[in-house]
C-alpha cells in the first residue's frame, strides 16, 4: 500500500467528500555517486555553520525566512499547517472546464485520490458527473508547503488530482519561429493529408501504457553491466564512435509525399505480414 500525503476532502460547493491522496510516481532513475576523478573516491557534502565552520546535524537545523539582512523568522513544520489548516487539508473547486482546453504544458505532478471512510458516494457521484460533462474540476491544493492550482480529472474508476503550473511559470512561445497555414513554404497538399491521414489510421490502435519501455534507462544498465564484466570499474570515459558519439550530418531536403507512401506501405505490410507474402512475385524456376 502506497505512503498517503495526508488526509482530507474535495470541498464541492456544500458538499466535502473525504479522500487520501496518493502519489501516482514512480520515476526511473539512477542513484549515481560522484567521484574524485584523481583516485576515483566518493566526494561528500557537509551541512556546516559558515561563520564557525563546523559541521551542524540535521536535528540542529532548522528552517528560517530572511526578512532583513542577517534577520530571520524561524518556521517548522506545524508553522506551515496553522498558517492555514483549512487550506493545507482541503481540495478546493473553484470552477470546471472542458478537461482538452487545459494546454499540455500546464500538467506537472498526478496523484491518485482515493475516497475516505464515509466518502465513496460523494467521490462517486463527482468521478460520474466529470465524466458525463467531459470537464475536469479545477481547485486549489497545499502540498507540503506550497499551494498549487489543479486540475481534478476522473480516469477509469478513480480521479486524478494533476497539479497545474501557474500562467506565469510557462515560458511564452510568441518568439518561435513556427509554421503558419499563410507561408507558402509550410502549405501541405490535400493528397499529402490524405495519405499523413491514411498513415495514421495504420499506426493507430489501443492505448497500453505497458508496452512503452524505459529503453535509454534499460540501455545504460547493459553498458554498467558490460563495464562490470570487463572489469572496467574505475575508468572515465568520454563519448566516440564506439558509444555513438557521432555527430549528426546535416539535414537533408526530403520528398514528403514519397517518405509518408512508405510508411503507410511499411506499416501496412508489418500489420498484414501475410498480404505482404501473397504480394510478393514468385520467383520462376529455372
Amino acid at each position: 500500500m502506497p505512503r498517503s500525503l495526508w488526509k482530507g476532502s474535495i470541498s464541492f460547493g456544500l458538499v466535502n467528500i473525504p479522500v487520501v491522496p496518493y502519489s501516482a510516481e514512480n520515476r526511473n532513475s539512477f542513484d549515481l555517486t560522484l567521484l574524485d576523478r584523481r583516485d576515483m573516491k566518493p566526494v561528500g557534502f557537509k551541512r556546516y555553520n559558515k561563520e564557525s565552520g563546523k559541521e551542524v546535524t540535521w536535528d540542529q537545523i532548522v528552517k528560517g525566512y530572511e526578512y532583513d539582512k542577517n534577520r530571520y523568522v524561524v518556521l517548522t513544520d506545524e508553522d506551515f499547517k496553522r498558517a492555514n489548516v483549512e487550506a493545507t487539508q482541503t481540495i478546493d473547486i473553484v470552477n470546471f472546464v472542458r478537461a482538452e482546453e487545459i494546454a499540455p504544458t500546464s500538467f506537472e505532478t498526478p496523484y491518485y485520490l482515493a475516497p475516505d471512510k464515509h466518502g465513496e458516494k460523494g467521490y462517486a457521484l463527482l468521478r460520474e458527473t466529470l465524466k458525463k460533462t467531459g470537464k475536469a474540476a479545477i481547485a486549489t491544493v497545499v502540498i507540503r508547503t506550497r499551494q498549487y492550482i489543479a486540475a481534478l480529472i476522473p480516469w477509469s474508476e478513480m480521479m486524478v488530482l494533476n497539479t497545474l503550473r501557474y500562467a506565469n511559470e510557462i515560458r511564452s512561445s510568441k518568439e518561435l519561429d513556427l509554421p503558419a497555414k499563410h507561408e507558402k513554404s509550410a502549405q501541405v497538399t490535400p493528397r499529402e493529408v490524405d495519405m499523413a491521414m491514411k498513415l495514421v489510421e495504420e499506426m493507430s490502435e489501443p492505448w497500453k501504457p505497458e508496452r512503452y519501455k524505459d529503453t535509454y534507462h534499460e540501455d545504460l544498465m547493459r553498458l554498467i553491466e558490460k563495464r562490470i564484466k570487463a572489469g572496467k570499474t574505475e575508468v572515465v570515459t568520454t563519448p566516440g564512435k564506439e558509444e555513438g558519439g557521432e555527430k549528426p550530418g546535416r539535414a537533408k531536403v526530403v520528398d514528403l509525399m514519397a517518405l509518408l507512401k512508405r510508411s503507410v506501405q511499411q506499416s501496412g505490410h508489418s500489420k498484414h505480414p501475410a498480404r505482404e507474402k501473397e504480394r510478393s512475385p514468385r520467383r520462376k524456376s529455372a
